[in-house]
């Protein structure tokens, strides 16, 4: 069954570094202020659970991560520093998460091929 749907998701969670959480929030702002110009992101936005931070953010493709992740690079970096990327996740369709394997393969991320569903 061929799937008329292109959106890939991003599935990071961070463990922030003790007494780092304001500074981590604040990085976090600026990436959505960044994101938020972006012409492929459908959606994007951090959330909490103690010393966990979630980035919950979808893209139109794969070329969208792509374009995503050099535009917040810089404010990525330093977030690395003051935290520790627990797990990433990549879902979407075959075909975009192929594109995805190469450039992303440094971060070590699982994916998750999407078989069947729907988009509105």
């Amino acid at each position: 069954m061929a799937l008329d749907d292109t959106v890939c998701s991003l599935v990071p969670y961070f463990t922030v570094h003790e007494g780092k959480m304001d500074q981590f929030k604040q990085l976090g702002e600026q990436m959505v202020e960044r994101t938020r110009q972006e012409s492929e992101v459908i959606n994007y936005g951090f959330s909490f659970s103690g010393q966990r931070a979630h980035c919950r953010e979808a893209y139109t493709s794969a070329a969208g991560i792509l374009a995503h992740l050099g535009n917040v690079d810089s404010l990525l970096q330093q977030a690395l520093t003051i935290s520790d990327l627990d797990v990433l996740e990549i879902h979407g369709p075959a075909d975009q998460l192929t594109e995805l394997q190469e450039p992303l393969k440094g971060l070590n991320p699982t994916y998750f091929t999407l078989e069947s569903g729907f988009r509105r």
